[in-house]
């Protein structure tokens, strides 16, 4: 005589929960946990110390990044710093492959906003949040060597006080909204931040 199994309503859930948990336990195998400068960003994506189980702890999170598209000449990079660590962080430096790079702030001089490098870097405090953003300190693109087009993806490296660096990618697209002129000698004595011709 064969065995037969049951199919009342507490086998049937019983083996639902088990499929359910084999499929994603699968599911979870077969996700990449190598965050690779070339990863789609998150909506929340993460400043990266580096991809071996080894790494360090982030020294700051980023939220947002995406990058102005441009063609040619000047652009900036944009999201917003997150330092969930007990002490200030200061970014002194950043870099891509793109173009060189500055730290950017828009300042007044002489009644008129100006853009200009920030001198000693920025600091984003200990439990807080530092907005990189058009019209407020951005991570300046000083010479493209190459487009950057929308849906590009663009790899940055942050420095910091500490010696310490950390990567990110953001998203390029297209924006007009501050109606920023990143011409040459935007930050030259005299020049402004004026509407893009």
């Amino acid at each position: 005589m064969r065995p037969t199994l049951s199919t009342g309503p507490r086998r049937r859930a019983t083996a639902l929960l088990a499929t359910a948990a084999l499929l994603a336990g699968g599911a979870a195998g077969c996700g990449s946990s190598d965050r690779s400068p070339t990863a789609a960003p998150s909506p929340s994506a993460s400043l990266d110390a580096g991809t071996s189980a080894s790494a360090p702890a982030e020294v700051l999170g980023v939220r947002d990044p995406w990058v102005k598209a441009a063609d040619a000449g000047m652009t900036a990079a944009f999201g917003t710093l997150v330092n969930d660590g007990d002490t200030d962080v200061t970014v002194t430096g950043a870099s891509t492959d793109v173009s060189p790079m500055e730290l950017h702030e828009m300042a007044m001089r002489d009644g008129r906003m100006v853009m200009r490098a920030k001198q000693g870097g920025i600091v984003v405090r200990a439990r807080s949040s530092h907005a990189l953003e058009p019209g407020g300190d951005h991570l300046m693109l000083m010479n493209l060597r190459q487009p950057v087009r929308a849906g590009d993806q663009v790899s940055f490296t942050l420095t910091f006080a500490d010696g310490r660096t950390q990567t990110f990618t953001a998203v390029a697209k297209p924006f007009t909204g501050a109606q920023e002129s990143y011409a040459p000698g935007h930050g030259a004595p005299g020049a402004s931040a004026g509407p893009a011709s």
